[in-house]
């Protein structure tokens, strides 16, 4: 057999077709409602100012507004380069989980959550987009690690923090090393080779407080956070703020998990065999297909049917 042949023959499911739903699905949606585009990529919109026609509800934008409006320099909002694609993940989680915030309803949530065995606070509950703690890692200057969303408890505590993704093929890695100016090489056993611990970031004492370079991490050539950064550092956030740490993922998309085809299969499996056993329960997965079935079991038919016809999802979830 050819090698075009035998690809035909691989049994796990590929991330272009995927995203080719994805981009069908939005230029589609954005089509229907007449907003501009990309002349050649129609599942953009034209202008990084027109991020609100990527929300579904205008409710949700003027939260999204207000917010930015009501945080100081120091708590920003951010939002993010390409909000305005139909594919961000930011967009899909801001259309996903504002109306629940702006409704004060988070019933869905926690219907889905609980389903997931991911725990869930008791009492007075809110969530939060964009949430910032720059003494988390002594983030003291530049854009400090901002957690997608956050759920606490009546007293303020985090109890879960949430990372959103959609089409992305892996989690963020380490800017440093993506600029040329490290040459990758493990610093486990020298923290004084890493520049983020030289000016005072704090991830490779917290990957020693917390075990990780007892294992594996610690005996590795290259760093593990070059090329893995983002996941590593949310999960020590998590693991500092004494809360959990959630993906959110869609179940089309085979970067992270490919369940139904090898159970070990997907970046998010490989991950978590680098955190240590006795942390792994506080290391959690839930996919946006189960939070959208507890959306419609709740009655909030209005929107919802707009979210899956904008993101492509089948109406029997």
């Amino acid at each position: 057999m050819s090698s075009r042949s035998k690809a035909l023959t691989w049994s796990y499911p590929r991330h272009q077709a995927f995203e080719e739903t994805l981009r069908r699905a939005a230029a589609g949606w954005f089509a229907a409602r007449g907003y501009p585009v990309h002349q050649k990529m129609p599942y953009l919109l034209a202008s990084w100012d027109d991020w609100h026609n990527n929300i579904i509800l205008p409710e949700v934008a003027t939260y999204i507004v207000e917010e930015r409006a009501l945080r100081s320099t120091k708590k920003g909002f951010p939002l993010h380069k390409y909000i305005h694609h139909g594919l961000s993940s930011q967009a899909m989680l801001f259309n996903l989980v504002g109306p629940l915030i702006v409704r004060h309803d988070l019933t869905p949530l926690e219907i889905a959550f609980r389903k997931n065995s991911i725990p869930w606070p008791e009492g007075q509950i809110e969530a939060s987009l964009e949430y910032e703690n720059r003494k988390v890692f002594n983030e003291d200057s530049g854009q400090p690690t901002s957690i997608d969303l956050i759920i606490q408890d009546e007293y303020k505590y985090p109890k879960v923090i949430v990372e959103s993704k959609l089409a992305e093929r892996k989690f963020g890695g380490c800017s440093v090393f993506r600029a040329g100016d490290c040459d990758g090489r493990n610093p486990a056993k020298d923290f004084s080779i890493c520049y983020l611990h030289h000016i005072g970031r704090r991830y490779w004492e917290l990957l020693k407080q917390y075990g990780f370079l007892d294992g594996q991490i610690g005996n590795e050539a290259t760093c593990i956070l070059a090329i893995h950064y983002q996941f590593f550092r949310e999960v020590l956030f998590a693991l500092e703020m004494n809360c959990t740490f959630v993906l959110l993922f869609d179940e089309r998309n085979p970067t992270f998990l490919c369940k139904g085809y090898h159970e070990k299969r997907g970046l998010l499996s490989l991950l978590l065999s680098f955190v240590p056993e006795g942390l792994h329960d506080r290391v959690a997965t839930i996919s946006l297909q189960h939070v959208v079935m507890a959306i419609k079991s709740t009655g909030h038919h209005e929107w919802i049917q707009d979210f899956e016809s904008k993101y492509g999802l089948s109406t029997q979830i």
